[in-house]
């Protein structure tokens, strides 16, 4: 799939992001040149969905939140029509049904066998850290045999910060990593490929630390949302989650 607009993105943000940001991508060799793929990224800014794809030859589908494409406004149209236009997939977060409604639309993509991008641990680290993987990741790739690629976001927050909109001249990076066949990483570790249940956590923690590992970040045992709302709320880390508790590991 090659979405026109999506090219026309790149041809003209492109260079200003490159002139902006210098971005540079180690281990492009890993990305498959045809056929399915999964790249699995750690999410350190909005701006992540921009620098990857930019520095990618073929196109890259991340599943979006749904608010991206209902919000009102001006803005909100906006909003709708560049989703729309790069190809991206509305999901439906508080849905009952949502991780199944994300199995589906990346189903469409990997079946078409596209490139499929999605951030494991569901939201943007709060501190740069590695985080606890949601499973839906593991779901999709165990369910469509699809490669899954690691991904490392280097320096994005620093461009990015949360909160900003416009680009800040730091310059980013990513580091591409080894493909896992999550069929024969499930076969090599005793664990049966078609049992949701028995292999989505494992699965995804194995993904986690490759990440923790690219990104030469701590990794930190529970979930990047859940330490963000604690900290919205004023009541600072959960008790093993701050930098250098329990909860943290480096690999």
């Amino acid at each position: 799939m090659q979405n026109k607009w999506y090219s026309f993105f790149k041809a003209t943000l492109g260079p200003l992001l490159h002139l902006y940001n210098r971005p540079e991508i180690e281990g492009a060799e890993n990305i498959p040149e045809e056929g399915a793929a999964i790249m699995a990224s750690n999410h350190q800014a909005v701006m992540d969905s921009f620098y990857l794809p930019l520095m990618m030859k073929r196109q890259l589908q991340f599943p979006a939140k749904a608010e991206y494409f209902t919000a009102p406004g001006l803005t909100g149209r906006f909003k709708r029509w560049f989703f729309n236009a790069a190809g991206q997939i509305p999901v439906d977060r508080e849905a009952d049904n949502a991780g199944d409604a994300t199995l589906a639309a990346a189903r469409t993509v990997l079946d078409r066998g596209d490139i499929l991008g999605i951030y494991p641990e569901g939201t943007r680290s709060p501190d740069g850290r590695i985080y606890r993987g949601r499973t839906g990741m593991a779901r999709i790739a165990m369910a469509t045999g699809a490669p899954v690629i690691p991904v490392a976001m280097l320096n994005t927050r620093a461009a990015n910060p949360i909160g900003s909109v416009v680009p800040r001249p730091a310059k980013v990076s990513m580091r591409i990593g080894a493909p896992i066949d999550p069929h024969a990483w499930a076969r090599e570790n005793g664990l049966d490929p078609h049992d949701s249940h028995a292999v989505a956590r494992p699965f995804t923690d194995h993904v986690m630390r490759v990440l923790a590992e690219l990104t030469e970040e701590p990794y930190v045992d529970v979930y990047a949302s859940e330490v963000k709302g604690s900290l919205a709320r004023g009541d600072g880390y959960p008790a093993g989650a701050e930098p250098g508790g329990s909860l943290e590991t480096r690999f």
